[in-house]
């Protein structure tokens, strides 16, 4: 009998071994169907083998065979005595998957309860701390980021706590996790990647501070959140700048210039349907730096406060609207101009606004349609007949267009009436009216009255 039961063991100690052997065969081959398969019959063998668990567990993980995975970690966890921590790890994995946040937490705890080594403790806060930068909980991914270094420190650790910090606001503490990672390890990759992005926002911490002061007494002053997210914008941290332009858009969320600002975030934080979901285009004008013009800032920030202030007024949604146009905000520029002819649809400036709206999304009939009305309330605005004229022409009633070139000539000469009235006249035929202000274009180019 007891020869009998040596010799089971003895096979079963060889077949394991051969198992081996061919499992190492797979991992060199990367055959993931072959590595579940003799894993699975290692584990049948020899249930207490801990590497074997985690192998057929890990694979079925990165194939995505989660639910098979799950099975495998309730088979592993009923066949020890003292299931490993392993476990833990795997389990929290999973229910990251399924963005089950509180659960993974719960399991990495445990994980972390169960005393692993230094490095393994240090790896499970950093999952942690990404947990937590998932459900934007600021203060908890730089407490997970705080123990990280604790446990295992580095140089790439002290940068993620220094970035942990820098999205609470708390720069000297940041500034200095930059600095110890400096001393440890000034080649690493991700101190590279990062120092650049600190030294450019050190050049705003002035007028930070300055703002964070400010803000502080006056939480609830949308003002006050966007200019600090300006600065934020101008030193390339997209993020903090959003932060600030979502807490304004929460105080005032009628605010054009709070919603284009929390855009202008948006779309440097490379989030394109997060930008649609507020019906800001992505074609947001910027000047040459990349950035939108502080003079519409202002200007838009102004015309959301007498807005505010007049809340019965349409002349303030009108200017409002050419601001927005100004920025290619044509869907916002024309819902004001529509909301400031719902106020007063006798206001001419509401009118041309909605035809160069319409206009720029296509709507040509419509804009047209408007840009009449706008020339019968507002008769001596030069303007405003050269922009009919243009719609006339799009719409190829050239001698209509010629008309309305010709009134806004006598309201006031300028170069793009004539060309366009030029244009139109040798589109009819009348080529000595086309003549007649080709000249009179060559004399204003060249200076002559």
């Amino acid at each position: 009998m007891i020869f009998s039961v040596g010799n089971r063991i003895a096979a079963a100690t060889d077949d394991v071994s051969r198992l081996r052997a061919q499992l190492a065969t797979a991992e060199q081959a990367e055959d993931k169907p072959a590595i579940i398969e003799l894993s699975r019959r290692i584990v049948t063998i020899a249930p207490n083998d801990v590497a074997a668990w985690e192998n057929v567990a890990r694979t079925q993980f990165q194939t995505k065979d989660f639910d098979r995975c799950a099975e495998t970690l309730d088979a592993w966890q009923k066949a020890m005595k003292q299931p490993p921590a392993a476990i833990e790890d795997f389990w929290g994995d999973l229910c990251i998957e399924k963005k089950d946040y509180e659960n993974a937490e719960r399991h990495w705890l445990v994980f972390l309860a169960r005393k692993p080594t230094a490095a393994d403790a240090a790896d499970m806060y950093d999952k942690l701390a990404n947990l937590c930068l998932a459900q934007e909980r600021w203060k908890d991914n730089a407490l997970y980021r705080r123990k990280a270094v604790a446990a295992y420190d580095s140089a790439a650790r002290r940068v993620s706590h220094a970035t942990a910090l820098l999205r609470l606001h708390e720069w000297d503490g940041a500034y200095a996790e930059i600095a110890r990672a400096k001393k440890i390890d000034s080649t690493d990759a991700q101190l590279k990647e990062w120092l650049p992005q600190f030294e450019r926002l050190q050049r705003f911490l002035p007028q930070t501070k300055a703002l964070d002061a400010q803000i502080a007494k006056s939480p609830n002053d949308a003002g006050l959140l966007l200019e600090r997210a300006r600065l934020f914008t101008l030193a390339q941290q997209p993020l903090l700048a959003l932060d600030d332009g979502e807490r304004a858009m929460k105080i005032e969320p009628e605010s054009m210039r709070a919603r284009l600002q929390t855009g202008e975030a948006l779309l440097d934080a490379k989030r394109p349907d997060d930008v649609g979901k507020l019906r800001v285009s992505q074609n947001l004008a910027r000047d040459r730096d990349g950035h939108v013009a502080e003079k519409a800032w202002r200007e838009l920030g102004e015309q959301d406060a007498s807005i505010l202030q007049n809340p019965g007024k349409a002349e303030p949604l009108s200017i409002r609207s050419k601001i927005l146009r100004g920025l290619n905000q044509f869907t916002l520029a024309l819902a004001d101009a529509q909301a400031a002819l719902a106020i007063n649809d006798k206001l001419g400036l509401a009118h041309f606004e909605a035809a160069q709206s319409l206009k720029e999304l296509g709507q040509s009939k419509e804009a047209l349609g408007h840009a009449i009305a706008a020339t019968e309330l507002n008769p001596s605005d030069a303007a405003g007949w050269f922009y009919r004229g243009l719609l006339e022409e799009e719409r190829a009633d050239f001698s209509a267009a010629i008309a309305s070139h010709t009134k806004s000539l006598s309201r006031r000469e300028s170069l793009p009436a004539l060309r366009e009235r030029e244009k139109c006249a040798r589109r009819v035929g009348q080529i000595d009216s086309a003549n007649a202000d080709l000249t009179r274009i060559r004399e204003l180019e060249s200076g002559k009255q």
